[in-house]
């Protein structure tokens, strides 16, 4: 993986993280959902929501450009490793979640993981 394809891929899973952040903060403040056309409204009232909704957009874009340049079986794993850290990091500082030491050390393995492959 080239350094400019690693770094796309690192902007990448960074937006889709804090997409997923800004989404949960929008369903929290419009009281949860439940598949129905009121909720659906509901959540497109809240700003948090659709700016999740709209990076998450912007994310699958780059997402296209990775895909296009690199190597799937590369950068499908370090995506998901990283979006899964950085979602964790984010959900406990934004949205105040507990990290159990348990999780901590699995966020470490992943982090050895995502170090592994892209050095591959």
């Amino acid at each position: 993986m080239t350094l400019a394809g690693f770094l796309l891929l690192l902007l990448t899973a960074t937006c889709m993280a804090v997409a997923n952040v800004l989404m949960k903060n929008g369903i929290t403040q419009a009281g949860g959902f439940t598949p129905s056309i009121p909720a659906l409204f509901s959540l497109l009232r809240q700003p948090a929501f659709v700016g999740g909704f709209v990076l998450s957009g912007v994310a699958a874009l780059m997402w296209f450009r990775i895909l296009a340049t690199q190597k799937l079986s590369t950068c499908y794993p370090l995506f998901v490793s990283l979006t899964y850290t950085l979602i964790t990091i984010g959900a406990f500082y934004f949205l105040h979640e507990k990290i159990s030491a348990q999780k901590l050390l699995g966020l470490a393995i992943i982090i050895a993981g995502i170090t592994t492959v892209a050095r591959g």
